[in-house]
């Protein structure tokens, strides 16, 4: 698997953290880069652990399912994106409480929330025999950088993106998915 599809899986992977980031931006009052930066940190540290945590235990099982692991790892990804495009259609996370408050509980419940799919992410990489730490390396800088910039953008222009960002993600996993297969198959010229 290429750098550049890590990234995109990267970018997917993060478009729940930026919807949050939005939202927290929303609810401050005054945005400096040291709170951008604490919720990037949170986020993108998440994003690469579970990764790492996943890829792990995807290992432990890795030789009794690898004659179908690049159907498991499409069935992931498709899951995870169908999960984020159903959330994003359904509205469930328009009552969510906007609190600026950036504490140790909240910030690590988020941060675990917004991250559990990173964790099947992992196992996929497993399955593929993906090298795990430029991956977790480059979806944990990507999703900082990404969540810094929800949190901008949820100070400046408010919750309007959030939705739009879910679905994103949703579609970008399912491609992923989608081109795993496609390469399985032989069907890709490249």
């Amino acid at each position: 698997m290429s750098l550049f599809s890590v990234f995109i899986i990267g970018v997917a992977l993060s478009m729940d953290a930026f919807a949050v980031s939005i939202c927290k931006g929303l609810s401050m009052k005054k945005l400096t880069f040291k709170r951008a930066l604490i919720v990037g940190l949170y986020f993108g540290g998440f994003q690469a652990l579970m990764p790492f945590l996943g890829y792990y235990l995807g290992m432990s099982f890795q030789a009794k399912i690898q004659s179908v692991s690049s159907y498991v790892a499409f069935t992931l990804l498709a899951l995870i994106g169908a999960n984020m495009l159903k959330e994003a259609f359904s509205g469930e996370d328009e009552e969510e409480e906007e609190d600026a408050s950036l504490d140790f509980k909240t910030m690590i419940l988020l941060a675990i929330a917004t991250s559990i799919d990173a964790l099947a992410v992992g196992v996929t990489f497993s399955l593929l025999k993906v090298s795990i730490l430029p991956c977790i390396v480059v979806i944990g800088i990507t999703t900082l950088v990404i969540s810094m910039l929800g949190v901008k953008i949820g100070n400046v222009f408010g919750a309007r993106y959030k939705t739009k960002a879910e679905i994103a993600g949703g579609v970008i996993l399912i491609l992923m998915g989608v081109k795993i297969l496609l390469e399985y198959w032989n069907l890709l010229p490249w």
